[in-house]
């Protein structure tokens, strides 16, 4: 089987909420713009972003996480979805996330903190999109204080019906309880992949164990986050990835998806040819001599 032939559905499904999606879904960060952090790169081309749009849904993925503040000079990534991919199919789940607040320069601002702010910034996902209801929300936090306030907020906005379901991003264990008792939340989504915390190992079981996604962000950049890959895997990543004929991106995102069935992977890209990589990955299966290796770099923090 080639590359070419493989869709999302070979790494299988999960739930978000009522809502099935393939383990392997897309993220748009990278659609609005070419490499650097958000904000600093070159807009990318529109018609590209619109063709890996439409090749992602062509070949199964029906799970893709964005975000209103993830726009460049020219592009957003919402709109750019609504233009490609609108009237929405019912398979088709779109995440997003609020919280995080840029001004019209693309300079950072601050979170989303009081009620009537993140009803702005759920309206204004709406607006971009092109919808009447949100499938689900992500409360995105900076921070170890209290969520319970703003998690508070879009319960309201979900008993509304302005979201269908709720989830967090970059949270630890303590975030999750406190949710859970405002509301139910159907993922998680946080920084992990090769050489991850304990603390993010502990979400991740977590999760597992009550039956929540959890949803790696970063998982094939690693340290290089907004920026992209640096090129600096270790060796016997590299290695795993010369032995199976497979670039280290691939190797990343199995490994991640090998860590539970509840995994799920949102890798971005503006390329045509890495997204076909990406998806393919999900039909990938590590054998227990690869996952030792791997699991040994992950332990050592690389």
């Amino acid at each position: 089987m080639t590359s070419e032939t493989i869709t999302a559905a070979a790494a299988g499904t999960w739930k978000l909420g009522d809502l099935t999606v393939n383990r392997i879904g897309f993220g748009a960060m990278r659609l609005a713009q070419y490499g650097e952090a958000l904000g600093n790169g070159v807009p990318r081309d529109r018609e590209q972003a619109i063709a890996v749009l439409r090749r992602a849904v062509e070949l199964g993925v029906n799970h893709i996480d964005t975000a209103a503040f993830y726009f460049s000079s020219l592009r957003s990534a919402n709109e750019l979805i609504n233009r490609a991919l609108a009237p929405y199919t019912d398979e088709l789940v779109i995440t997003t996330k609020v919280g995080p607040a840029r001004g019209p320069a693309g300079d950072w601002v601050t979170h989303a903190r009081t009620p009537e702010a993140l009803r702005g910034q759920v309206e204004e996902n709406l607006r971009q999109l092109g919808r009447d209801h949100l499938d689900v929300v992500n409360l995105r936090i900076v921070g170890t204080d209290s969520i319970a306030e703003r998690f508070g907020a879009l319960a309201r906005l979900r008993e509304a019906g302005l979201i269908r379901h709720l989830g967090v991003s970059n949270v630890n264990a303590g975030h999750l309880a406190e949710a859970q008792a405002i509301a139910p939340v159907v993922c998680v989504q946080n920084r992990y992949g090769i050489g991850a915390s304990p603390e993010q190992e502990e979400v991740l079981r977590t999760c597992g164990e009550q039956g929540i996604a959890f949803v790696p962000f970063y998982a094939i950049a690693g340290a290089g986050g907004q920026g992209g890959a640096t090129g600096t895997d270790s060796d016997e990543v590299v290695a795993i990835a010369r032995e199976r004929g497979i670039s280290v991106a691939q190797v990343r995102l199995a490994w991640t998806l090998h860590r539970g069935p509840h995994v799920l992977a949102i890798p971005g890209t503006g390329d045509p040819d890495h997204l076909v990589e990406n998806v393919a990955a999900g039909a990938l299966r590590l054998s227990e001599e690869e996952l030792a290796r791997l699991d040994a770099v992950h332990a050592a923090g690389v």
